[in-house]
């Protein structure tokens, strides 16, 4: 092996966004959820003058009920991208039991149409499924990798963790503001956190920050003013 070659094998793996791309989506889309729901809630309670008691047990209500509603979501969702990946597999194993030589040549078709002449597509389609020929074409004829497999229970647990800390952030707020402006104090507050989580969600995700943080809070704003004008027209002393 050259110097030259070493030096290109040997250098530390890249990071890249994509494989992060899992826990970003629930993670951040959780908080963003539980800041926005909960936030809502409590304004629109608010709005309809409930009592300082009423806002913080309709705010802690829907912090669980809501972190509840995400995991169960999520897992239902992911568990059924699992089992359809499952199935895949099973599929794919028992193709390579039976015939070999065509899901040879069929991954060597994959290759050519990446770019490999034909000669070279069968050389690494042979050596790639000599080592792991289950691997090779879960990951280059399905797209199924250890990096965007389905995982239904670390799914469920980080939207039903990020949903929670992101609806106490408002709720805390609400503990601590009085109630003639919690409000104002809540709104404000939220679209800081709204903002700040699609600044992170972009900065992690390698997308653009402003865009993400004006998206963001202009849907929460919107999302509040709605609920916040529901909770006046109807409201009703709790």
């Amino acid at each position: 092996m050259s110097a030259k070659a070493a030096r290109v094998t040997t250098g530390p793996p890249e990071r890249h966004a994509v494989g992060r791309l899992g826990w970003l989506r629930a993670g951040v889309l959780g908080a963003n959820d539980g800041v926005l729901s909960t936030s809502s809630l409590i304004i629109g309670v608010a709005s309809a003058h409930a009592t300082h008691e009423g806002v913080i047990v309709a705010g802690l209500s829907g912090l669980v009920a809501g972190a509840m509603s995400m995991s169960a979501g999520e897992f239902v969702s992911v568990s059924s991208q699992a089992d359809s990946e499952g199935a895949d597999l099973a599929r794919e194993r028992a193709e390579l039991r039976q015939d070999p030589g065509g899901e040879r040549n069929e991954l060597a078709g994959i290759y050519v149409k990446r770019g490999l002449d034909r000669g070279l597509a069968m050389q690494v389609a042979e050596q790639l499924m000599a080592f792991d020929a289950l691997g090779a074409h879960s990951r280059d004829e399905l797209g199924i990798s250890d990096s965007n497999a389905a995982r239904p229970v670390q799914a469920a647990l980080t939207s039903a963790a990020s949903f929670a800390v992101g609806a106490a952030l408002p709720l805390a707020v609400a503990l601590v503001a009085p109630v003639a402006i919690a409000i104002i104090t809540v709104s404000a507050s939220s679209l800081v956190f709204l903002a700040v989580l699609g600044l992170l969600g972009a900065k992690i995700g390698g997308a653009n920050m402003l865009k993400a943080a004006v998206r963001v809070t202009f849907w929460g704003a919107l999302a509040m003013a709605v609920t916040a004008a529901i909770g006046a027209l109807f409201g009703a002393h709790v």
